[in-house]
């Protein structure tokens, strides 16, 4: 007798195969999938208003709180072009100086005023980076913006990507003293409320600015929320959450990360097939592919790492196989 999974095969290949069958088919392909990536956590697929695929084989699930690390930055681009929308902050041509003055002490390297909010977003401000080996050193330090800014300029701003959380960080601060809000004000309201979001509060440095590019939480729930407006065009459940001339702004390639490949726009890595992502430590990934109709939320142990040559590479290979099959 013909077994169930060879019998849709053989439908498929005739192509006589129901659709309804054909997801089957597909979810256990995915399935498979991630049960050969232990790091991974949850994975939801979202085509549409579909929701396709959504299961937490290891971790705490899909309802339990997530650190997305380096996707917060992601976060902060969105409330960059909800700042730039409402006026708070004339383009992103604007330069320090001219949005935020007072966080330019008399340790600031010489030009640090000159550096914009694109050259931020971008990951392209010019100063030493403050990630990897200088992380420890910066978080540690006793004030971070200072710390940052007093680091020497190693390429002209606007020009060389140099992937820092250092950057998001004084991009963050800056929106604080652009809007009289905190980050975990400006995300609350433009995200958290409109959407239906928890956002906890997370880490502040010594100055009480909350940190702009690492150690938010959210749920993989609401992860996927955000995947889906970024997909739509800044709108979720009919409503316009983040201007749609941002949203088009932000997945045109500014730059390139020299150690994915993948090229960035405003705070989102842009992969050849399609997709826009926000990627953190250890393997989270707020994903859109606009083409397909796709929204894409992936948690992953938060305390292994995720190289593009190792997991983060696997993850990419699940997002262009079989998660691009599902559309």
């Amino acid at each position: 007798m013909m077994r169930r999974r060879t019998f849709n095969r053989y439908l498929m290949a005739c192509g006589l195969a129901a659709p309804s069958l054909v997801r089957a088919e597909r979810s256990d392909t995915l399935r498979a999938a991630i049960a050969g990536l232990p790091q991974l956590h949850s994975l939801q697929v979202q085509r549409n208003a579909d929701l396709l695929f959504a299961e937490a084989p290891r971790g705490p699930g899909l309802n339990a709180l997530a650190n997305i690390k380096s996707c917060s930055k992601s976060i902060v681009a969105l409330l960059l072009g909800v700042a730039i929308d409402r006026g708070a902050i004339p383009s992103v041509d604007a330069t320090l100086t001219e949005v935020a003055p007072r966080l330019l002490g008399s340790s600031a390297t010489e030009g640090a005023g000159r550096i914009t909010m694109e050259d931020l977003v971008t990951l392209r401000a010019g100063l030493e980076r403050m990630s990897g080996p200088n992380y420890g050193a910066w978080v540690s330090s006793s004030n971070w913006i200072a710390h940052a800014l007093s680091r020497p300029m190693v390429a002209e701003p606007g020009t060389q990507m140099l992937y820092s959380t250092a950057s998001t960080h004084i991009l963050g601060a800056a929106l604080t003293e652009a809007t009289g809000d905190s980050l975990l004000g400006l995300a609350r309201t433009h995200l958290g409320r409109p959407m239906e979001i928890e956002i906890p509060a997370w880490t502040r440095d010594p100055q009480g600015y909350y940190l702009g590019g690492n150690q938010m939480a959210l749920r993989p729930t609401a992860m996927l929320k955000i995947a889906a407006m970024v997909r739509d065009g800044g709108v979720f459940d009919g409503r316009q959450i983040v201007p749609e001339a941002w949203i088009d702004a932000s997945v045109e390639p500014r730059t390139r990360s020299r150690w994915s490949g993948l090229s960035y726009g405003y705070g989102w890595f842009l992969s050849r097939s399609g997709y826009v992502l926000a990627r953190g430590y250890g393997g989270q990934i707020i994903a859109a592919h606009r083409a397909r109709g796709l929204a894409v939320a992936i948690t992953s142990d938060p305390t292994q790492p995720a190289r593009s040559g190792g997991y983060f590479g696997d993850l990419m290979q699940l997002l262009d196989g079989p998660v691009l099959e599902m559309a």
